[in-house]
């Protein structure tokens, strides 16, 4: 009940009102029921709000389990939010806290819902698509789910990287054909056909966004990146195709 609360009367008209977000391509690749994972690029923490507000089904993000377990009303207050705008707890302190959370995606989707995840693990520094991490490969091998690649745009601008406050700015959405994996039933446990999946992943979302592809973990980029250009540049793309 909170989560339509909070995407029909709290938050989603205020995102509607100042942000005019619109699915421009696609609407008609998310199934009506089902399972599937929305693998997305990752430009801003924003983007977890403006997909899911612009789907009529709900979907669910996982988030760090940090925005769960403060303390105090600050603390109180976050996990209520971050539990109203649909996201559940994952911890990525440890291998087996990691394939705790791939296992919560497994089960995520097989409960017949919309699971929406991020293969590059992290936003993007520089506003360029990263490597794709295999996770996103394993969760549909398992699941048998069928995997749709999602290109996200403006969010960059309306929320950068460092900024407390986010800006109005238009925010526009892409939405590919899904991508089937069945081919490789019962082999989640081959690392290569893992890597190839994921690859093709990234490859979908590369054309969708029209983003440069850069074939590194973004969490390395990140760290061998100077301090002064870890905040990264926007970037000032915006789709070809305009809304009909």
């Amino acid at each position: 009940m909170l989560y339509w609360i909070m995407k029909h009367v709290l938050l989603g008209p205020i995102l509607r009102l100042f942000f005019q977000p619109k699915i421009i391509e696609g609407a008609e690749n998310i199934p009506k029921e089902g399972g599937a994972i929305l693998a997305s690029n990752h430009l801003a923490v924003s983007d977890s709000f403006f997909l899911p507000l612009m789907l009529s089904r709900r979907m669910t993000f996982p988030a760090k389990i940090e925005y769960f377990t403060g303390t105090g009303i600050k603390g109180k207050l976050q996990k209520w939010f971050f539990t109203g705008v649909g996201q559940v707890p994952i911890d990525r302190s440890s291998a087996s806290a990691a394939q705790g959370a791939l296992d919560t995606g497994v089960r995520i989707v097989r409960e017949g819902k919309l699971l929406g995840i991020y293969p590059e693990g992290t936003r993007s520094p520089d506003a360029r698509l990263y490597k794709g991490k295999v996770g996103v490969a394993w969760i549909a091998l398992e699941s048998g789910a069928p995997v749709i690649p999602v290109a996200m745009f403006g969010t960059d601008k309306a929320n950068p990287i460092g900024s407390r406050m986010w800006k109005p700015h238009p925010i526009r959405i892409k939405i590919g054909k899904p991508l089937d994996f069945s081919r490789y039933e019962g082999l989640s446990g081959d690392r290569f056909v893992l890597r190839s999946i994921t690859d093709e992943i990234m490859y979908a979302l590369m054309e969708l966004s029209g983003q440069e592809y850069v074939d590194v973990y973004a969490a390395k980029a990140k760290e061998q990146a100077p301090d002064a250009a870890k905040q990264g540049k926007p970037d000032d793309r915006v789709p070809e195709k305009k809304a009909s």
